[in-house]
């Protein structure tokens, strides 16, 4: 079964449509049968040779419209966000932390080098944590290059790579997205921050409870 069921002349209007390089949006339009199912029909048929750069020339079309599209959607961002206030921020590193922190002891890990570089620079701006109090874990697996991740994880926290001490090898290669590894930021007794923190976290689950 290929899902959804279509009559023989309908399939051989779609595969002749595909051969001439339309694309999926242009055969559901012309045939009246959904993009999802369109797309089950055409994946094993070739586009004839004659046909081939109107074919690539859509696809680069694609592309552009996408990137106009992320374009327009960072730029609306920015109007909506202009500046965040010192609550703001707050709110936003208690969120962070409610999401990738410990519940136990204050520590932050995430792979995402700009989810940390954020973290940590509201941190420092609203705790008046130093870098002598920061203390940075990473986790490589064994075929990442230790000095190439620290010099990484370095440049987005603001310390020099020789602060970054603890390093823990993870047996295997490198998974989906993890380039640099993971990176656990750790305050030096980080108790009383962790305590505010917590208490912004309920504060804002309180308000926003049913």
């Amino acid at each position: 079964m290929r899902g959804l069921a279509i009559n023989r002349n309908k399939l051989k209007r779609i595969e002749f449509l595909r051969s001439r390089g339309y694309s999926l949006p242009e055969i559901s339009q012309l045939t009246k049968v959904p993009k999802s199912t369109v797309f089950r029909y055409v994946n094993d048929i070739k586009i004839l040779p004659e046909y081939l750069d109107n074919w690539y020339g859509k696809r680069g079309g694609s592309r552009k419209r996408k990137e106009r599209k992320i374009l327009a959607a960072t730029q609306e961002g920015k109007k909506l966000v202009k500046r965040l206030s010192i609550k703001e921020k707050v709110l936003v590193l208690a969120m962070l932390y409610w999401a990738e922190g410990g519940k136990n002891d204050f520590n932050f890990t995430n792979t995402e080098g700009e989810m940390v570089r954020v973290f940590v620079k509201i941190l420092k701006e609203k705790f008046m944590v130093n870098d002598d109090r920061l203390r940075i874990n990473l986790r490589l697996y064994e075929d990442l290059d230790e000095d190439i991740c620290k010099e990484y994880w370095a440049k987005i926290i603001g310390i020099p790579a020789n602060q970054i001490l603890s390093i823990n090898r993870l047996p295997g290669k490198k998974m989906g997205k993890l380039k640099y590894g993971m990176c656990r930021v750790r305050i030096l007794k980080g108790g009383d921050v962790l305590k505010q923190i917590n208490g912004i976290i309920k504060a804002v689950s309180g308000v926003l409870s049913p």
